[in-house]
């Protein structure tokens, strides 16, 4: 009996590990073989993938016609409530501006002025060339970086954790770190409904504080699809991806490193102290007994220069052990312009011109307005004062790790840095 017992329990433990396995492996390598194959379209041709046999595909698509037409039949908002979850947020603080509950945006301050943004609905046609000059480099076969040619099918799902999704209004926004990210993520959960506060979805985008803003919980992103949809999260994707207006924001690539560095490195990050500062500071800086925590660091003077910075950058160690951190990491990478093709590609340098534009685009003009942004901005005009003691050979190869959006987001190479 003992024997039949330990057997029994031995059995259920094995199937809960290989579930644990199944699912890590899953969410590692994305749904490549699970979901149904729905081509759209994309400047340049991708490689045929082999498709399931007839009667498999049948069958499947039978049963994604069925969800599709819950989920997407009477379109977005009907979509929200099918699939969309909303989360209620701790009591905020008695005043939920955030210039007065967070160290950085305290420290930056906001510019609370009015900004006239121009009423044309595309501006000297600026959205129109943008997106011209992505689909054309994405089509040129002479201009090559890492992944551009895989396909959407062929991205694992943890790299698509930077897309949500709002059912309600069908928008997709690729968030990128540094490009006034916690603000349209602030728009996003207005829009969506995804957060509540005493029973009631936020109105003002002003009234979310950051640290509720930036949990990964109060968002619909496309890697939790697979969770809930199973073998049709990547049909899902693909059709709101087809039916959905899809924007992100960019900036100047060395600019929107000077910012990471100044807002993780510059400023007391617990996080970013122990997880990168302190190995940067005995790599590149050669100290081997480093204080516990960031203040004590600060006050005895260990600051990771940004020297530091760059090397750890070009080291070609860095990436061995892990990914670039969101903060750093190229914006190809983070939002896949290759694959993805973007209805409005907004940039910092034009932020109170291109928010307007695009609140007006989404027809959500009339509920919201972009929140005022920071005064202090990491400005184009201080890279030459950052990189003035950063030799040159790393400039270039800084500038070829970034190349790629540097030419699809259509900056000037900064020849200025890059030449003797």
């Amino acid at each position: 009996m003992t024997q039949t017992r330990l057997f029994r329990l031995w059995l259920v433990l094995g199937s809960v590990l290989m579930i644990l396995v199944i699912i890590v492996y899953w969410d590692n390598v994305g749904t490549a073989h699970f979901y149904l194959h729905t081509s759209f379209s994309r400047p340049h041709p991708l490689e045929p993938r082999p498709t399931p046999g007839r009667g498999a595909e049948r069958e499947s698509a039978s049963d994604a016609g069925e969800v599709l037409e819950q989920l997407l039949g009477a379109g977005p908002r009907r979509a929200a409530a099918a699939s969309g979850t909303q989360t209620e947020a701790p009591p905020p603080p008695a005043s939920g501006r955030p210039a007065l509950g967070n160290m950085e945006e305290r420290v930056r301050g906001y510019d609370w002025s009015t900004h006239d943004a121009q009423q044309s609905p595309d501006p000297d046609g600026r959205q129109a060339a943008r997106r011209s000059v992505l689909r054309a480099l994405c089509a040129n076969a002479s201009f090559v970086f890492p992944s551009k040619e895989r396909s959407f099918d062929d991205i694992p799902n943890y790299e698509l954790n930077h897309l949500i999704v709002d059912d309600r209004h069908g928008v997709i926004y690729c968030y990128v770190p540094k490009v006034a990210c916690t603000n349209w993520k602030r728009v996003m959960i207005v829009l969506s409904e995804s957060l509540l506060q005493r029973g009631a979805p936020y109105r003002d985008p002003l009234d979310i504080p950051r640290e509720y803003v930036h949990n990964s919980s109060t968002h619909l992103t496309f890697n939790k699809f697979w969770r809930r949809y199973g073998r049709f999260s990547r049909h899902l994707m693909k059709v709101k991806l087809k039916k959905y207006t899809k924007f992100l924001f960019v900036r100047d690539p060395f600019v929107r490193l000077i910012s990471a560095f100044r807002s993780k490195f510059e400023l007391e990050n617990e996080e970013f102290y122990r997880k990168f500062a302190i190995p940067m500071l005995r790599m590149y800086s050669n100290h081997t007994s480093l204080p516990a925590s960031v203040r004590d660091a600060f006050s005895a003077g260990l600051k990771v220069s940004f020297s530091n910075f760059i090397q750890y950058l070009l080291d070609p160690h860095t990436e061995k052990l892990a990914p670039f951190n969101e903060h750093w990491r190229q914006v190809h990478r983070l939002c896949h312009p290759c694959q993805i093709d973007y209805d409005f590609v907004g940039k910092l340098e034009t932020l109170d011109q291109d928010a307007a534009q695009l609140l007006r685009l989404l027809k959500v003009d009339k509920l919201l307005h972009f929140p005022p942004s920071y005064r202090n901005r990491t400005a184009s005009s201080w890279e030459e004062d950052w990189f003035a003691q950063i030799p040159l050979a790393w400039r270039r190869q800084l500038y070829k790790l970034y190349e790629a959006d540097f030419v699809l987001f259509g900056y000037p190479k900064p020849e200025n840095l890059l030449r003797d």
